[in-house]
């Protein structure tokens, strides 16, 4: 007989950025763990400390299509996160969101696992209430060009609730704040990604608008522990739920100390601010410290440390696998397919 306390655990989205570190974490926690990716963002070196592992599948499949596995515990991560990869295809996002969740809503229900949804603080819009708390209903622009994935996700928690009620479905759903650590993507256009990339490079950094809209940073490990507790919460607490760090930033004080850790010279480049960018982004999580017993750990300065020796290897990694490509390219061959798919030149 297999050992309750060994789950079999999905985790679709599973080689991105937030999904590698919680496919590592669950193995850690000793389950069986199947990742799912098409590797539309997500990158197969980012599970490089768990392909090896005997607990551990990895399966290429876009959850716009259903899947038939045996599963206990669903976590439902498919879906491009930044503005720079949702806005490349708006409707593949919308998709993603809404399709993918009835797919794995519908799973859930034929083998009767614990699903959690990751949803998000932009279902909040730019919002008019501040901090945010889960009663708060949003301000969505649902026409924009950001709607694609503020609205995605806001369909998507509602599938999850009505699933829950009309299914009896054991449902978990929680709203991420901005989030960062090692394994994000150079080129997501993400604020922390950025920063620390243009201050490695010496290039200049951009802040759009003033400088003076506010973010909240929560480092991934407390994030990850924040899944794992809300899974393991009692199944009468379905959320949503939001995780994030409570302390709030402006974005110039982010990209001062991005290069106070550094020692970059960077400059700071003022640009327009995009549309619907919101202003103020900051959560309550008064409910998650009552429910879960979740705050984040991490310091801000602890955390950026962290993402910048990642960002560091990465790059220079980079530099060598460019001067490795460089004699083929002069002969006319084609570079490596790491290099080509991977847009590491």
């Amino acid at each position: 007989m297999r050992d309750e306390l060994q789950r079999r655990v999905l985790v679709t989205g599973g080689a991105g950025f937030l999904g590698s570190h919680l496919c590592e974490t669950l193995l850690n926690c000793g389950h069986h763990v199947l990742c799912v990716d098409n590797f539309f963002t997500g990158n197969k070196d980012n599970l490089a400390a768990s392909l090896a592992h005997p607990r551990f599948e990895l399966v290429r499949h876009d959850v716009t299509f259903p899947l038939y596995v045996e599963v206990d515990d669903i976590y439902n991560l498919a879906c491009p996160a930044s503005p720079v990869h949702y806005q490349h295809d708006p409707v593949q996002t919308t998709k993603t969101s809404v399709h993918g969740a009835i797919n794995m809503l519908g799973l859930a229900k034929r083998v009767k696992a614990r699903i959690l949804q990751a949803s998000t603080s932009e279902v909040y819009g730019d919002p008019e209430v501040h901090p945010q708390r889960e009663a708060y209903w949003g301000r969505v622009n649902p026409i924009g060009p950001r709607s694609c994935y503020d609205e995605g996700k806001r369909c998507a928690e509602t599938l999850f609730f009505d699933y829950h009620r009309q299914h009896k479905l054991r449902i978990k759903v929680v709203r991420i704040f901005n989030t960062y650590g090692p394994r994000m993507h150079p080129n997501d256009g993400r604020v922390v990604s950025n920063f620390i990339v243009q201050a490695l490079s010496g290039k200049p950094i951009t802040l759009y608008g003033d400088g003076q809209q506010t973010r909240s940073f929560c480092y991934v490990d407390d994030l990850i522990a924040g899944f794992v507790d809300m899974m393991a919460s009692d199944d009468a607490f379905v959320g949503p739920v939001n995780l994030g760090n409570p302390v709030e930033s402006t974005i110039r004080e982010l990209a001062e100390l991005v290069i106070e850790l550094t020692g970059s010279r960077s400059t700071i480049e003022f640009k327009p601010l995009p549309q619907d960018d919101p202003m103020q982004r900051c959560p309550d999580i008064s409910l998650a410290r009552e429910q879960l017993d979740w705050v984040p750990k991490v310091a801000l300065r602890d955390g950026l440390g962290e993402t910048i020796r990642y960002f560091e290897a990465l790059l220079s990694e980079r530099g060598r696998a460019v001067l490795r490509a460089a004699p083929e390219r002069a002969r006319g061959v084609a570079p490596s397919w790491r290099l080509a798919a991977g847009g590491e030149a």
